[in-house]
């Protein structure tokens, strides 16, 4: 407060005399402004008054500390004792054998005597570090109460070393400095960081029984135009399609028989054969009977009937779409095609069926498939293509029907899929074989039945009543 009092007395004479001098001056205030006194003035009011509330807050402090810490309360009588009472202390710490500083095992107290952790570190942190014994003015007392604060904190700490596994720690070096776990010196908070709960996992959804099936992946359908199935480079010249039907015919033998032995062998361009090859062929065909039993002479050219399997295939299929669809492709004949189908007396198409195809809804591959089994089996019956079929193939999936990309068969030759879908030469497991040996550009997505022969062919129970071709 006198520091306070002297600051403002100083201040309020520097402004009288500021005062003065701005009368006397007013004239040229504006021009002359004397600014410097008022401004050094100002700084050490300020100055002062920083400093007299900087001594008011550490004495006010001390006041809240002495408040607050009982210890620093009994620390004070303890440097104001006589030398008696402190001669008293001292000697009573020399005969207790625990105030031994070379004795490195701690002396027993009484259990309530005993502090806990967290006042063994707040009693480090609060006693203030001894004076070394020269600096004391009378000597001996200081160095008697030096002896008493240390015999008091050994005493702590030898209290907090005396718990099961500090003890241990504490005894690990016989003879060394004892040192004080670092955990008896930190305060007891919880951790700030929690753990944090882990949220169970999904439960596992079901697949679908295309993706359960082994070796089969499950088909996701996507709306997409597909693109012809004979591109132009896999298309035959005119040249030679009139060369090859007019040498055939010649030797008595099937043009798309001769065609399917060169595309068997894998001659895939436009021209897969010259004149004198052609001649070659149709000789050798028409010697071994292909006119009464096709399959028979194609075999007697490679001798592997996976080779001739694969001719009849290919045959049937190019006597089902004709000659023309070969040079100019099947999307430029699917019209033709159409017409084929539906006035076909070998295929039998339900009346909604019927309208899909009148009304060119059906892709034209399933056009080609439909009569490649009538021209394989002598006889197909379609039970669904587009109309009739519901929208969802399963859940979240549109079926290919619906974009007629699919066909549903329903009988082969006469007999009926329900009932012959056995593994042993039925009707089921002819037609997906034939169905699977359709060329590359030909061949479905997905063959479903009963039955699974590989590829894109696999079972579902309910498909016991028909075959499955989607592209």
């Amino acid at each position: 407060m006198l520091f306070l009092s002297a600051a403002l007395s100083l201040l309020s004479v520097l402004v009288r005399k500021e005062r003065r001098q701005l009368v006397l001056t007013a004239r040229d205030r504006r021009k002359k402004a004397r600014v410097a006194p008022r401004r050094i003035a100002a700084s050490l009011a300020f100055a002062t008054l920083f400093f007299a509330g900087a001594a008011l807050s550490a004495g006010a402090g001390n006041g809240v500390v002495q408040l607050i810490d009982p210890a620093s309360d009994s620390a004070a009588p303890a440097d104001t004792t006589t030398t008696t009472t402190t001669t008293t202390a001292a000697t009573s710490a020399t005969a207790d054998p625990t105030t031994d500083p070379n004795d490195g095992s701690p002396a027993e107290q009484p259990p309530a005597a005993e502090p806990q952790s967290s006042q063994l570190s707040s009693a480090a942190q609060t006693t203030p570090p001894a004076a070394p014994a020269s600096q004391s003015p009378d000597g001996a007392p200081s160095n008697m109460n030096v002896a008493g604060v240390r015999s008091t904190l050994k005493s702590r700490l030898h209290a907090g070393l005396r718990k099961p596994g500090v003890a241990a720690t504490a005894h690990a070096r016989p003879g060394s400095a004892q040192m004080v776990p670092a955990r008896l010196l930190r305060p007891q908070v919880p951790p700030v960081v929690k753990a944090m709960k882990v949220a169970p996992l999904r439960k596992a959804v079901d697949r679908e029984p295309e993706a359960d099936e082994p070796n089969v992946a499950a088909t996701v359908w996507l709306y997409r135009d597909l693109p012809d199935p004979t591109p132009p480079s896999r298309r035959l010249k005119p040249a030679f399609a009139h060369q090859l039907a007019r040498v055939s015919k010649r030797n008595h033998v099937d043009w798309a028989l001769t065609l399917a032995v060169l595309r068997a062998r894998g001659d895939r361009g436009a021209v897969p054969a010259s004149g004198a090859q052609l001649r070659t062929l149709t000789t050798r065909l028409a010697r071994q009977g292909a006119k009464r039993d096709a399959w028979g002479s194609v075999l007697s050219l490679e001798g592997r009937t996976s080779f001739a399997d694969r001719t009849i295939a290919l045959k049937n299929l190019y006597r089902a779409v004709g000659l023309k669809a070969l040079v100019k492709g099947f999307d430029w004949d699917k019209p033709h095609l159409e017409k084929q189908i539906l006035n076909d007396k070998r295929i039998t198409i339900y009346p909604g069926g019927r309208s899909d195809v009148e009304n060119h809804r059906v892709n034209v591959r399933v056009l080609a498939m439909i009569a490649y089994l009538a021209e394989a089996h002598g006889q197909v019956t379609v039970s669904c293509l587009i109309s009739g079929h519901r929208l969802y193939a399963r859940p979240g999936v549109i079926s290919a029907h619906i974009y007629g990309l699919a066909a549903d068969i329903s009988e082969l030759g006469g007999v009926p899929i329900i009932g012959h879908q056995q593994p042993d030469g039925s009707i089921t497991e002819r037609g997906v074989r034939n169905i699977l040996l359709l060329p590359a550009e030909m061949q479905p997505r997905q063959v479903i039945s009963l039955l699974g022969l590989g590829g894109p062919s696999f079972p579902l129970a309910n498909h016991y009543d028909h075959i499955h071709v989607g592209y």
